[in-house]
């Protein structure tokens, strides 16, 4: 029973995962809203977990291992969306992430035209809110929550085989 539980868990946390980067990508392509550059980086923990969720649902053996390195992903991921979140409401000032300074101060017109499109969004402007939260917000709760699921995994591993 207990395996059974683990390997559900996993499976949500890996439907979660995708589920994820599926939004994000969605908001970004079909809705058309840039990402900033830690918005981009916030995308990396979800594709390393569900690379983890692979294996340890492939090869039983690493199950154990897999689940704390889950939860260090997702408190990393809680840092990092909460270091985000403190740039977007002013209390922590942007870092070389999020520079938009161009380099080059003798651009032609075309050539800051051309710029200016590829550079990213602001980190401290948010482009895209859903009940009046940023995504940033909610990747607060949610990483913590993920983070606290697959820790209390892990210490009830032992318990439960």
């Amino acid at each position: 029973m207990s395996e059974i539980k683990h390997k559900t868990a996993l499976n949500i946390i890996f439907l979660f995962c995708i589920f994820a980067l599926f939004s994000a990508y969605f908001i970004q392509y079909i809705l058309k809203h840039q990402p900033c550059n830690l918005c981009l980086i916030e995308r990396i923990p979800y594709i390393i977990s569900i690379i983890i969720i692979s294996i340890c649902l492939f090869f039983k053996k690493f199950e154990k291992i897999s689940l704390i390195i889950l939860s260090l992903i997702f408190f990393f991921l809680f840092l990092l969306s909460s270091y985000h979140f403190g740039i977007e409401q002013g209390f922590i000032k942007e870092s070389i992430v999020c520079d938009l300074s161009v380099e080059s101060n003798n651009l032609s017109k075309e050539a800051l035209l051309i710029e200016l499109k590829k550079m990213p969004v602001n980190c401290k402007d948010v482009t895209f809110e859903v009940f009046g939260l940023s995504l940033a917000t909610f990747n607060i709760v949610i990483s913590l929550m993920l983070s606290a699921i697959t820790i209390k995994y892990f210490l009830s591993y032992e318990k439960n085989k």
